[in-house]
């Protein structure tokens, strides 16, 4: 009679296990190559520099002389070399801000580096840029600015003509580019070729931005496009480098477009957005985005910087923090010793990952091929899931040993969707489980603090899902100084 009873119970448990073998369906909106490659960057570095620099305005009117723009010691080298011993991975630079000046010899102006004293006319710093970045293994960005002070034909159709074929020279002169910027300023009052007026534009139609995306498309397949709606992705909505905790990669991008209104929207994106469009954090390293002298002793601490980390990769968006060069052309002494104070900081933080082989279950799984020990077994290929149909379920590590934890990071397998709606994390402690963390989305990454716990187990549990979880890593770590 027993064996009538379990044969339908084991047979029944093989078939499921069997009928969970393969990878879970896709689910929602899906990341591109090129987005999956930006999330991997995590951190680069902005540069704002131009003719502003040499004015100390933060918005240059138009109508600076090209004669202004005189670096002493200009040297992109040293830009590289302290973006790459600073951890960053690459660095996105103001080809043309606001006030239309081009640090770059632009067939198609006379306000430019060209008609400028540095190097007698004969300088171009984009193409120092990219020897830089190519030495020093750094990937390069453009930012080129849709409004432009200084254009006679700007607010007419001759402008967008002029803006794509300046698009055209950075794309296709400087090498492969990763991430191509597009700012929300857009019109207002300016020199405009000496008509000294204000220009409004509708910000929604007047730029045709398929058509201008369709060049970036064609010349830089690669690249991610960036402005407050993507289409690659998107703003986080402040430039007080705060992402949100709650942040989908999700935006509904049709109702949206550079310059709108969306800024109360964008920190936490769209649970139901249908397309994918993740966050950037943009901050300065200084309260200015292009440097002055009287901010020198205003430059964020390491330790600012490293709040600033925790709330951006932290909270499952990269983070590009600007670091502008001074009159000479050079990274100020005050921003790279803090820059290099927070590497170093970063490093003690994250300096023993506590997790890594350790044994972990789960009290559901898909199947072998998705066991719970992928989520420490190093390989972001791999990934722990659920049967279909059930969206909760936890993983429990066991670290053989009581240990000291306060850091934890966790990643979903964003191949196949965002999908984590809730998740907690606890630990065993004093014989039960104390919760550390009640937390909502993951996405690529999330990093949280919490105090101290001398625990044996830590226990991870999704709470609510869209569909059937995958939790592609855990790691834990003690970091020092609590």
């Amino acid at each position: 009679m027993k064996i009538r009873i379990l044969m339908p119970v084991i047979l029944a448990a093989v078939l499921n296990a069997c009928s969970q073998a393969g990878p879970p369906e896709p689910y929602g909106p899906l990341p591109s190559e090129r987005q999956l490659a930006w999330h991997e960057l995590e951190y680069y570095m902005f540069v704002h520099f131009t003719v502003n620099t040499f004015t100390d305005k933060e918005w240059g009117y138009g109508d600076e002389k090209e004669s202004v723009f005189n670096p002493s010691a200009l040297d992109c080298r040293q830009w590289a070399k302290t973006a790459s011993e600073a951890g960053m991975k690459g660095i996105i630079i103001t080809a043309k801000h606001h006030d239309g000046f081009c640090l770059w010899p632009s067939a198609l102006t006379e306000h430019s580096v060209m008609n400028s004293p540095w190097k007698d006319g004969k300088g171009d710093v984009l193409k120092d840029l990219r020897e830089a970045c190519d030495e020093y293994g750094l990937l390069m960005g453009v930012y080129l600015s849709p409004w432009d002070r200084n254009s006679a034909v700007y607010g007419t159709p001759e402008y967008l003509v002029y803006y794509r074929d300046q698009l055209r020279e950075l794309l296709t002169n400087y090498g492969d580019i990763f991430e191509v910027w597009f700012d929300g300023a857009n019109g207002g009052d300016g020199y405009y070729g000496g008509a000294r007026e204000t220009r409004r534009i509708d910000n929604r139609t007047y730029y045709d931005w398929p058509n201008t995306h369709k060049i970036v498309r064609d010349l830089q397949p690669g690249a991610v496009m960036f402005s407050d709606a993507g289409p690659d992705v998107r703003w986080v909505g402040n430039e007080r480098g705060m992402g949100s905790l709650t942040n989908w990669c999700l935006l509904k991008k049709d109702e949206m477009y550079p310059g709108g209104d969306f800024a109360r929207i964008l920190g936490e994106g769209h649970e139901d957005g249908n397309y994918w469009v993740p966050a950037e954090v943009d901050v300065s390293i200084r309260r200015g985005w292009f440097y002055h002298e009287s901010q020198d002793s205003m430059v964020r601490s390491p330790e600012n910087l490293m709040e600033l980390y925790y709330s951006s990769v932290g909270r499952n968006s990269n983070l590009l923090l600007n670091v502008p060069p001074d009159r000479r052309g050079l990274l100020h002494e005050n921003d790279v010793a803090s820059l290099l104070g927070f590497r170093e900081l970063l490093a003690k933080e994250f300096a023993s990952e506590l997790a890594a082989g350790k044994k972990a279950t789960s009290d559901v799984s898909r199947g072998k091929g998705y066991k719970a020990g992928n989520v420490n077994d190093g390989d972001p290929t791999t990934y722990w899931a659920t049967p279909d149909e059930v969206t909760t379920g936890n993983v429990v590590i066991d670290l053989g040993t009581e240990t000291e934890v306060n850091r934890i990071l966790i990643q979903e397998y964003i191949r196949l969707g965002q999908r984590v709606q809730e998740f907690r994390v606890e630990a065993f402690a004093d014989g039960s489980w104390q919760t550390l963390i009640d937390g909502t989305t993951i996405g690529h990454k999330v990093i949280r603090k919490f105090p101290v716990v001398s625990t044996s187990k830590i226990r991870v549990t999704i709470l609510k899902s869209k569909a059937t979880p995958l939790i592609s890593n855990i790691e834990l770590y003690r970091a020092p100084g609590e």
